[in-house]
């Protein structure tokens, strides 16, 4: 399934590849969600190339029931973002991957932080694949709508984290 989403948030690149970087947000955006943050890895500085991973327990009850059948309560979600570092007018670029534990779903992405003056736009291209047979289809249909509404609630959270500072 194609996933593509794109919002703007009113913040330099910098400032919202902090947000996006911090463990304190990063728990808030897992329970956001109904989940947990188990686990945050940065390698690297920020400012330059860099790569995040974020280990989150997710709860299933927004999948089809018939994928909670074979996944139960919850499910561990590993994200990847390998970011390149800054282009000369500070917009970004990461590859995403996103594996599900015992569950053959693999989100594929490019993220972007499109540099637009004082504003940042996210933008996500992607796809989500499942390799279960009959189901995976429908399983990979079912995330790829989640995911996007995601980034949008990231979008709104990260606003609100700058906003409080």
């Amino acid at each position: 399934m194609a996933l593509s989403a794109s919002t703007t948030l009113p913040y330099n690149v910098a400032a919202v590849i902090d947000v996006f970087t911090d463990k304190g947000f990063l728990q808030h955006m897992s329970q956001k969600v109904g989940g947990s943050l188990e686990s945050s890895a940065l390698d690297g500085d920020t400012a330059g190339a860099f790569t995040l991973v974020a280990v989150r327990t997710m709860p299933t009850d927004r999948l089809p029931d018939m994928a909670r059948k074979f996944v139960g309560e919850t499910l561990t979600v590993t994200q990847t973002e390998h970011w390149a570092a800054p282009e000369a007018d500070g917009s970004r670029e990461a590859q995403v991957e996103m594996t599900v534990a015992g569950v053959p779903l693999n989100v594929a992405a490019v993220q972007r932080l499109i540099a637009e003056g004082a504003s940042t736009r996210v933008d996500l291209q992607g796809s989500v694949t499942s390799s279960i047979p009959f189901l995976g289809g429908k399983i990979a249909g079912a995330a790829e709508p989640m995911i996007g509404k995601a980034l949008n609630v990231q979008a709104v959270e990260a606003q609100r984290w700058l906003e409080s500072r």
